[in-house]
């Protein structure tokens, strides 16, 4: 037979791929419409797949909606690594945290993230994730803050789990205002006024 002059993939070249556009079909069904609203046969006709070679990569539903929400996890922890990553520590933490607000507000990753995650994992696994990525890069940054005497030194844990509540539930009331793009600017303000209360009095 003559070849076609395009290479072969390899099997795991193609379970890869196969993956990939399962998450990919996923994240656009679920962002769109929530988690609730889309069933596996709407996900395997968009991709194009079996049923069967969906099961083949993932459990069912929540298992491939678990990755999609990983992704999105690592998607928005390397733009807040990405935020003024050459800049001195306090900056790097006032525009981490104001690059998350505006990160997971975003139109389609806020009904993943804020929305449908702590019902579809478990608050505790949600929890868990969150803490894994978001609240992990929080902690390292007020902790080196801490060491630097750029902050009051006090415990670090409660200070996270604070912050990180904060900007949560600022997340979650941005991604339904009406005017995002004014409440997101007045909302980074006040973020940035509660850090600032962070540092010793001048």
């Amino acid at each position: 037979m003559p070849s076609t002059g395009r290479p072969t993939r390899t099997k795991a070249q193609q379970r890869e791929a196969t993956t990939r556009a399962l998450v990919a079909e996923a994240r656009r069904l679920f962002a769109e419409h929530g988690y609730a609203h889309v069933s596996l046969a709407q996900i395997v006709d968009a991709t194009g797949v079996t049923k069967g070679a969906l099961y083949h990569h993932f459990s069912g539903k929540d298992d491939l909606f678990r990755a999609v929400l990983l992704q999105i996890h690592e998607e928005v922890a390397a733009k807040v690594a990405d935020a003024a990553a050459d800049a001195d520590a306090w900056t790097q933490l006032v525009a981490g945290c104001c690059t998350f607000l505006a990160a997971s507000t975003e139109p389609g990753i806020h009904q993943i993230m804020l929305v449908d995650a702590p019902s579809v994992l478990g608050w505790g696994a949600w929890r868990e994730l969150d803490a894994s990525t978001s609240m992990k890069q929080l902690e390292m940054g007020l902790t080196q803050l801490m060491a630097e005497g750029i902050i009051v030194q006090q415990p670090v844990r409660p200070l996270v789990h604070l912050l990180s509540g904060a900007m949560n539930e600022a997340a979650l009331w941005l991604a339904r205002s009406e005017n995002r793009d004014a409440d997101l600017e007045e909302t980074m303000t006040a973020l940035t006024r509660m850090l600032e209360s962070l540092r010793p009095p001048a």
